[in-house]
């Protein structure tokens, strides 16, 4: 798995790359937290309004919607999708 982070003026863009076998296991991580069930190691949830996701056969797209007057930090999205990655090697 490969990311890359892009920060936007509402929020972030992320684009999770060669996910392989691993792509039905990411969908249901990413769906958790889009759902509000989130388990990263991060406090940054609770800015965030909403989650969108997209994916194909080889990539998965997530744009986090910050709420109003709320900035998501980056290196704590990059902590949870490190631990997001990790979760669905075992």
């Amino acid at each position: 798995m490969k990311y890359s982070i892009d920060e936007k003026e509402d929020g972030l863009a992320i684009s999770v790359d060669d996910v392989k076998d691993k792509k039905e296991k990411l969908l249901q991580a990413f769906q958790e937290c889009q759902q509000g069930r989130c388990s990263c190691p991060t406090e940054e949830y609770k800015k965030l309004d909403s989650i969108e996701i997209e994916h194909n056969d080889e990539t998965i797209e997530l744009r986090l919607k910050s709420k109003r007057g709320t900035k998501i930090n980056k290196a704590e999205i990059n902590k949870c999708l490190e631990y997001t990655a990790e979760r669905v090697e075992k």
